[in-house]
């Protein structure tokens, strides 16, 4: 696949605004704690506008973390502060916070509704930023669905913009996101190509987090296609690395999860249903029910191989079924 050379800067966080001392990189931890200190510096002073952009930070800290109720507390008060103060752009910013916690809690129409408003609010405040992130997210909610068609052509849309602008972190986005969707229909060879360019670009634009999820990509490529599972859990190694400095909880499980499936494919059943098991905790401590369902199948098939009795595999298979229909929507068995 031929790739276009250009020259992408280095990646920052927009979702942090106001908070110059930290960096895309920047732990968690670090950025919950910049951003409550400048928050009650600026209900100090009174500057409503500031103040909706810490909450904003605040807020996608905790979403990180996997503080489900905090994160919602902190965006919704975002919102607040910034129709208060009158600056569209800031109510987009926590529309879009809001918009992806609902996603990554499973709850996809309440997510949808989400981005389509702060894509709306982005537009008409002249915020190009909030709005291409609004559409990536309802690009990546409709992925996540299995509607291929209908988010492909705005993923590409997307990966344009992004390219055209130089900005790495929505380019890496738009790549893996693309490449997931090949991964899921078969064409594996397109797939690593687009996850290896993706990683390439994270890389020199030292975005641990985009990093991160494209050697989950190449690894889960490397398993399924090339039955590699040493490689392939080098790449997951690597990128936990990444995980665990940034305090990325929820990437790290899905990485956790991933590693699962790698043991699976390779008939080592034990360390799998381990490695799920511990997945499966990681996403019930984070109330994210997407993960949750995707792991609780893991045990399930680990065991079944391991001479669980059929009768019992197929009654803990049939009482998650809302779960498994999420599954087959993301083709992710």
């Amino acid at each position: 696949m031929r790739r276009e050379a250009r020259r992408y800067g280095k990646a920052f966080a927009p979702e942090y605004q106001g908070l110059t001392s930290l960096s895309v990189n920047s732990s968690l931890v670090d950025v919950l704690a910049a951003a409550v200190e400048q928050l009650r510096a600026a209900e100090r002073s009174g500057r409503l506008g500031e103040e909706a952009r810490c909450r904003l930070a605040v807020a996608e800290a905790h979403r990180r973390l996997g503080r489900v109720a905090d994160a919602d507390r902190a965006w919704k008060a975002s919102y607040r502060t910034a129709r208060a103060a009158g600056e569209t752009a800031a109510m987009a910013w926590a529309l879009w916070s809001g918009g992806t916690l609902a996603r990554q809690r499973g709850a996809f129409p309440l997510a949808r509704r989400l981005l389509a408003l702060a894509a709306e609010l982005g537009e008409r405040g002249g915020d190009v930023v909030v709005r291409g992130y609004s559409l990536a997210g309802l690009a990546e909610t409709g992925r996540i669905q299995g509607d291929y068609e209908a988010v492909g052509r705005l993923h590409e849309q997307l990966l344009a913009e992004a390219r055209r602008r130089e900005e790495a972190r929505h380019t890496v986005w738009a790549l893996e996101g693309i490449a997931q969707m090949h991964r899921n229909t078969g064409s594996y060879d397109t797939a690593y190509a687009l996850f290896e360019e993706a990683a390439e670009i994270a890389g020199r634009a030292e975005d641990r987090r985009g990093h991160a999820w494209a050697l989950r990509g190449l690894a889960d490529i490397v398993s399924v296609r090339d039955g590699d599972t040493g490689r392939a859990l080098a790449l997951l190694s690597e990128a936990e690395v990444s995980c665990r400095m940034m305090g990325l909880s929820g990437t790290l499980a899905y990485n956790h999860k991933m590693r699962g499936n790698v043991l699976y494919r390779a008939g080592r059943y034990p360390e799998a249903r381990a490695m799920y098991e511990t997945a499966l905790a990681e996403f019930r401590a984070m109330g994210e029910p997407c993960g949750e369902a995707l792991s609780r199948l893991g045990p399930a098939k680990a065991l079944a191989r391991l001479g669980r009795d059929r009768t019992e595999t197929a009654a803990e298979l049939a009482a998650d079924r809302h779960g498994l229909l999420d599954l087959v929507r993301r083709r992710d068995l």
